[in-house]
């Protein structure tokens, strides 16, 4: 009897632990475990999820068993129910809905820098012998000088005069220093150049920079717009610059250089500073170049606002960007949503796209210099930018998520705490 009793005990606790395994991998256990705790949508639009339907509520109605739109904005808690009895709850966020411009445009950029950057020392050859007045100061390669003698520097012409005049009378001069977050005060000694008879601090300096990029939105409203997806850096130092001002004006792709495994490729254009002025440039951050725009930046009258989505909603799969590369045509290329990183806080780094468009590769071999900043679409929203490619294979590359960009433009989805750094 006790062994009866025992086996019946082993089989009942076999059954057990087969359920126990077994239960995770049945569709109802599944779909409640694919209620997520909290969703956000935005007013108006629908979101597509493989959830078992809720009940309709203020904020969100349900379409049917896997689409909800957004209704009137706020916060709502929902609770799943099997029959009567509550299962799980879920805090919805229905945000306002906007609606952003996509760009594609090739634009030239000029920035000025806050000060003058020193981007490298030289040696200055006296009558007795060589020094680097510069590097005797304690002035480094990446700094920014931002006074002489308690007067504002913001271009190169003005720092010769105010050195020669110092270095004439014999005295040295006073240098504020920006390094970093720190701003320093040093003196630095003009020394006198024994070949061209004028007087040197040492310092090879730098005020501006300018190139070529993609702009990857505007709103209609605010004139507000997004470009580039990354921040500028000196050539020279690698560090960000920081700006005073600048301006951003159309360009003309003329060529481009295809890229390939260890090299990548650029876009050839042609622009300038003063024509076909576009807008102005206020910030330079991580997540790319921002500012005001001063002309209407539509091609077309096809050109038209598009909702956007959160770094949740981009899934892996089909998606197009918008850029040029010949000319000032704006034109539409497949690529693959390789890999998308949900994110709370900003990042850089959120995506993972390959370009897969036929077209595209055999005029560009992938993604190019100059492209950062194309913007990314899939399901008729726009979800990113370009902003890097991956060096040993040009066909991929990073992408960065809408939603930090249109922060940083003054645009706050949220009008909460998340906040870009």
């Amino acid at each position: 009897m006790k062994n009866k009793v025992a086996a019946l005990r082993i089989a009942i606790g076999l059954c057990l632990l087969a359920l126990l395994v077994a239960a995770p991998l049945t569709k109802p256990v599944q779909s409640f475990l694919s209620i997520p705790k909290t969703m956000t949508l935005f007013s108006n639009n629908y979101l597509s999820e493989a959830l078992p339907a809720f009940g309709d509520g203020e904020a969100v109605e349900a379409i049917d068993q896997e689409i909800f739109q957004g209704q009137s904005t706020g916060k709502q808690d929902l609770v799943y129910t099997v029959g009567s009895i509550p299962v799980k709850k879920v805090s919805v966020d229905v945000l306002k809905d906007i609606r952003i411009v996509p760009g594609g445009h090739s634009v030239g950029v000029k920035l000025h820098t806050l000060g003058v950057l020193v981007v490298g020392h030289h040696q200055v050859r006296t009558a007795e012998t060589s020094v680097s007045p510069g590097e005797d100061a304690a002035i480094y390669t990446g700094d920014i000088l931002l006074k002489i003698d308690e007067k504002e520097i913001h271009r190169m012409e003005e720092v010769a005069p105010m050195i020669e005049k110092a270095g004439k009378a014999g005295k040295p001069v006073s240098i504020e220093v920006k390094r970093g977050s720190q701003v320093l005060t040093t003196e630095l000694n003009p020394a006198l150049d024994d070949k061209d008879k004028q007087y040197r601090m040492g310092l090879y300096i730098r005020d501006s920079a300018a190139g070529i990029g993609t702009m990857t939105f505007y709103d209609p409203a605010s004139k507000n717009y997004g470009a580039l997806g990354h921040v500028i850096s000196d050539m020279d130092t690698q560090k960000p610059i920081e700006i005073h001002d600048g301006t951003i004006v159309r360009s003309n792709v003329t060529s481009i250089q295809k890229g390939n495994n260890g090299k990548p490729g650029e876009k050839l254009a042609e622009f300038s500073m003063n024509r076909n002025y576009i807008g102005t440039i206020t910030k330079n951050s991580p997540f790319g170049i921002f500012g005001k725009l001063e002309s209407d930046m539509r091609q077309n009258e096809e050109e038209k606002a598009l909702p956007i989505a959160l770094s949740e909603d981009v899934k892996k799969g089909p998606a197009v960007i918008r850029t040029v590369v010949d000319g000032e045509k704006i034109e539409e290329f497949d690529v693959e949503i390789v890999n998308s990183v949900p994110q709370d806080h900003p990042a850089t780094k959120g995506m993972i796209i390959k370009v897969t468009d036929k077209r595209l590769l055999a005029k560009t071999g992938g993604i190019v210099q100059g492209m950062s900043g194309s913007p990314i679409i899939q399901d008729g929203k726009l979800i990113g930018a370009v902003t890097h490619v991956f060096v040993n294979d040009p066909t991929s590359g990073y992408g960065v998520h809408i939603e930090w960009m249109l922060q940083e433009a003054g645009i706050d989805i949220y009008k909460s705490d998340k906040k870009a750094s």
